[in-house]
């Protein structure tokens, strides 16, 4: 089966209990689901229900498809993604990103996408949010290695606009008008799931990266390949600096990114209010 057919199959499946045509697509990372809750939602979806949709394993990923209006915006958001690490493969990763597309599937020509990194800028501190002007593929792959489908985007995209200059600076705007601070950096994607040791972190600053993380650029290169605008943000959830590094749990990041989502969720609402 090729990709546009399975893509034909999970888009007539989701078509069967929602007509909606989102212009807005949102992916919310590791315990960022707060942005839920201001959803006015018409249709859930659990991912297992959905044709060809992988199912998300990791904690706090909830797995579900979310159909509704945010800030008077029609909107899909996926509330969990899919990462390397949990055995998937990229295309299988990035596969909704395909479904959500206008190109092909519901309609939504811009992706917001949100994630918890850690922070190896030494201005950067626990709970900052980092808007993502740039990324580092660092995962040893590519979600477009393979025969190319020339209907969703050209064999070789051009990636030296990743994430919407015109949509950084209206973030940057919001953030000024609601007294929000917000940094600025490169954030690069590393395959994990370990988190990086001193010499990695070291390397991965001095390569040029501000934040590290586990998924985001898959989705981005994705959302480029289909001429997508994106727009990327990070909670810095822990400081990854080698000289003064401390052991750090899935559950410290957790708590860090939810005690911080207040204030992304009241960026990203503005944000989709406004674009």
């Amino acid at each position: 089966m090729t990709l546009q057919e399975q893509v034909q199959e999970s888009i007539a499946y989701i078509r069967k209990h929602t007509k909606m045509r989102p212009e807005v697509g949102i992916i919310l990372g590791t315990g960022l689901g707060g942005l839920v809750k201001e959803i006015r939602k018409e249709i859930v979806l659990d991912y297992e229900e959905v044709p060809h949709f992988p199912i998300s394993t990791v904690e706090s990923h909830h797995g579900k498809l979310i159909f509704g209006s945010l800030a008077g915006r029609k909107i899909v958001a996926m509330q969990g993604r899919f990462h390397l690490y949990e055995g998937y493969t990229l295309q299988q990763v990035t596969y909704p990103v395909r479904v959500m597309s206008e190109k092909i599937g519901l309609g939504v020509n811009t992706l917001l996408i949100s994630n918890a990194a850690g922070g190896m800028n030494p201005e950067f501190h626990r709970g900052d949010l980092m808007i993502i002007t740039d990324h580092i593929n660092f995962q040893g792959n590519n979600p477009l290695i393979g025969p190319n489908e020339d209907y969703l985007g050209p064999r070789f995209p051009d990636m030296s606009e990743p994430y919407s200059r015109e949509l950084i600076s209206l973030a940057d705007k919001v953030s000024k008008e609601l007294r929000i601070k917000v940094q600025h950096g490169v954030f690069v994607a590393v395959q994990g799931p370990n988190l990086e040791t001193r010499a990695e972190y070291r390397f991965l600053r001095n390569i040029g990266a501000d934040a590290v993380g586990m998924s985001t650029v898959p989705e981005n290169i994705i959302a480029n390949h289909m001429g997508m605008r994106t727009f990327g943000i990070s909670i810095i959830t822990d400081e990854c600096f080698p000289d003064t590094l401390e052991p750090v749990s899935v559950e410290e990041i957790i708590k860090t990114a939810n005690k911080a989502q207040p204030k992304l969720t009241k960026l990203m609402k503005e944000l989709v209010k406004r674009i």
